[in-house]
């Protein structure tokens, strides 16, 4: 197992140096989803909640999320985000919303914390748009799912 980057050799948190690191292209893609009535689901996709377009906003909120990391998880790195996307399909299966967010940019370090944060966010969201509702929903499931590029190479959720 690999030590922990972000502890210095006193166990004290620290910012991880990347100066001396090359650019490269990096995409990192995250999940996640919110399981709710079936009621719930019906009401959010007929576009008729009290707080209006609940998918739309979600998706903004998301891809704001990602840019803000650096601002919310103390030692990751203010990064130039290329692109994120952010895309909520239904899943009558849950019943619920799953979420799915990509992120990319060429730089230093990885983009997985963005992925995680506009995944989070999204669902976050939906949680508040849609809680007068269904107070029982359930924001489940939020994990990496691939990422490219770096030192470390290429990953796949098996």
């Amino acid at each position: 197992m690999s030590k922990l980057t972000h502890l210095d050799e006193t166990g004290a948190a620290n910012m991880v140096d990347v100066g001396d690191k090359a650019d490269t292209t990096r995409i990192a893609s995250a999940s996640g989803c919110v399981i709710m009535l079936p009621q719930t689901l019906e009401l959010i996709l007929s576009g008729n909640a009290a707080k209006g377009d609940v998918i739309g906003t979600a998706r903004l909120a998301g891809i704001m999320a990602a840019k803000k990391t650096a601002d919310l998880i103390p030692l990751c790195h203010p990064l130039m985000l290329s692109k994120v996307s952010v895309e909520i399909v239904p899943d009558e299966a849950l019943p619920g919303l799953r979420v799915q967010a990509t992120v990319k940019l060429t730089g230093k370090t990885g983009v997985e914390m963005e992925a995680l944060t506009a995944v989070s966010v999204a669902c976050l969201t939906i949680y508040d748009m849609a809680k007068a509702v269904d107070k029982a929903m359930i924001i489940s499931n939020i994990m990496v799912d691939s990422k490219t590029g770096g030192k470390s190479g290429n990953w796949q959720r098996p």
